[in-house]
């Protein structure tokens, strides 16, 4: 008898409905797959044999025939065991054919029995429901993320054998509760009042984050760019519960998702090593996979010691900053994963890190000072909006007791700016190649630059003095003037003032590479 159940393949970020056939042939006795199987898939046809026998079920001595449909689609991981085993015990009969009616299943089996974790379960739960799918059996361990999604009846299936049970009615398992953003607390961060000194920093990464922008901070060891560059989630506005969902998708893809987070709900921090590939960082493997700045989608990517990074690795940042989104190309087809990020990075002046130092004195010739700044080009700099200098801390402050300002109370300001943004930006739609409107300031194409960056007299001649004086791109134009209007919304104000332009014009950069 042939059996139909359907499992779920995740194509980039996307889930896709496959449908498992079991049927039996002529021939010798043993199990083949067929349908575009990769390795994993080629081993369930053990993993299914022992799994059911070790159930105390019986496994037919016949040649059996598993089909993967669509054939086009590439099959990928051990997720079609659990479904595979449900095909093999109905076409036995074992199980009536409308068991598996209006259920997707998924699960990767142990010999035992017993179900493990799958990859991807996020995107397979809303691909089901959008399919029309009342029931999805997944195993208990990536229950609550499925439940995430509502409109399905989610199941959790510890081992094979609970399915069978279940099925047969002997012993109904219960569906698991929908579960709510407001049930799950987001972790902790670093507060920035644990931060002493460094208030121009403060301020540079508080006008960051109101609007979106990209920061460079240039300081000695020790003084601090690391701990304020991991503070900078904790001011960045909370994620609305659309934001969660995407960046959780994206994490349940990689299989990175905890197993007790089953709802990413604070922003990304990804902070990867300079010695990363170019395929880690921007995504790929034979069949692409998420890299660290989709993984950074909606949150912060910290590049320490920048100049360390390999130069191949570092130019490939340049399309996904600008874009905000990266593809990837191979011969089976493209994938495009989402990368819109903030990208926060740090660096020493120099490779002993205290040229211009007042107190340490710098053991670098001139000579090894340039090549060490030339090692990022100027493109990547001129894409980051502001550049701050990070100098170190005396003691005085050190030592002192109070507290500064908290996290939340400048978060309260960067939220303000963030609503007035996203007012602004209500009636603008996504250009040509872009997946999601204008949000903040930083997003803004050259028409809305034109539209709401507007300077008076004041402010066009010091901008003309400006880009006369520092060779401002076009590109750093109008960065700048984005930058601008962010300080403008912080402060209030409708119209970007000479104040605002001049301390959007501090934050170019101090070192001249070249």
């Amino acid at each position: 008898m042939l059996a139909r159940v359907y499992s779920c393949a995740v194509i980039g970020l996307e889930g896709v409905v496959v449908c498992v056939e079991v049927d039996t042939a002529d021939g010798l006795p043993g199990v083949s797959i067929v349908g575009l199987p990769d390795a994993a898939v080629q081993e369930s046809r053990e993993r299914v044999q022992a799994a059911i026998k070790n159930t105390g079920l019986p496994f037919p001595r016949k040649r059996i025939i598993v089909n993967l449909a669509p054939a086009s689609v590439r099959k990928e991981g051990p997720a079609y065991d659990l479904p595979i085993a449900l095909g093999v015990l109905i076409m036995l009969g074992l199980l009536p054919p409308e068991a598996a009616e209006g259920a997707l299943v998924v699960g990767e089996l142990s010999l035992d029995g017993s179900v493990r974790h799958a990859r991807g379960v996020l995107p397979m739960a809303a691909v089901a429901r959008a399919e029309g799918f009342k029931r999805l059996f997944v195993p208990s361990s990536d229950a609550a993320e499925a439940a995430l999604v509502p409109g399905l009846e989610i199941v959790p299936i510890a081992s094979l054998l609970d399915l069978f049970n279940h099925l047969n009615g002997s012993q109904p398992i219960l569906a698991r509760e929908l579960i709510t953003a407001e049930q799950l607390p987001a972790l902790p961060t670093t507060d920035f009042q644990e931060i002493k000194g460094q208030e121009h920093v403060k301020r540079a990464l508080e006008v960051a984050a109101s609007g979106g922008h990209n920061v460079l901070m240039i300081g000695p060891p020790g003084s601090g760019k690391t701990l304020l560059a991991r503070s900078l989630p904790g001011i960045l506005p909370t994620m609305s519960i659309e934001e969660a969902l995407d960046v959780t998708r994206i994490y349940s893809v990689a299989d990175q998702l905890p197993s007790n987070t089953p709802l990413v709900r604070t922003r990304p921090f990804r902070s990867p090593h300079h010695t990363i590939s170019h395929a880690g960082l921007v995504g790929g493997g034979n069949w692409p996979h998420p890299g660290e700045i989709s993984l950074a989608h909606r949150g912060v990517l910290f590049l320490d010691e920048l100049p360390e990074f390999g130069p191949r690795v570092l130019e490939v940042m340049r399309q996904p900053v600008e874009d905000k989104i990266v593809t990837i190309s191979r011969a089976q087809g493209s994938l495009t994963f989402p990368a819109n990020f903030m990208l926060v990075a740090a660096m020493n002046p120099c490779p002993c890190g205290y040229y211009g130092d007042l107190l340490k004195a710098c053991t670098c010739s001139a000579g090894m000072v340039t090549k060490y700044q030339k090692r990022i080009s100027g493109p990547l700099l001129d894409r980051i909006d502001i550049h701050i200098e990070v100098p170190r801390v005396d003691y005085e402050k050190l030592s002192e007791r109070r507290l500064g300002e908290t996290s939340a109370a400048i978060r309260q300001r960067v939220e303000r700016a963030r609503q007035t943004q996203r007012q602004r930006f209500a009636g603008e739609k996504p250009g040509e190649g872009e997946v999601s409107p204008v949000t903040c300031n930083a997003d803004m194409r050259p028409g809305e630059v034109r539209k709401y960056c507007e300077l008076d007299d004041t402010g066009r001649s010091l901008m003309k003095t400006a880009m006369n004086q520092l060779q401002l791109s076009a590109r750093a134009y109008h960065r700048v003037l984005k930058l601008a209007r962010t300080i403008a919304d912080l402060a209030g104000s409708s119209v970007i003032g000479p104040s605002h332009l001049a301390e959007a014009l501090q934050y170019r950069p101090k070192l001249m590479l070249g």
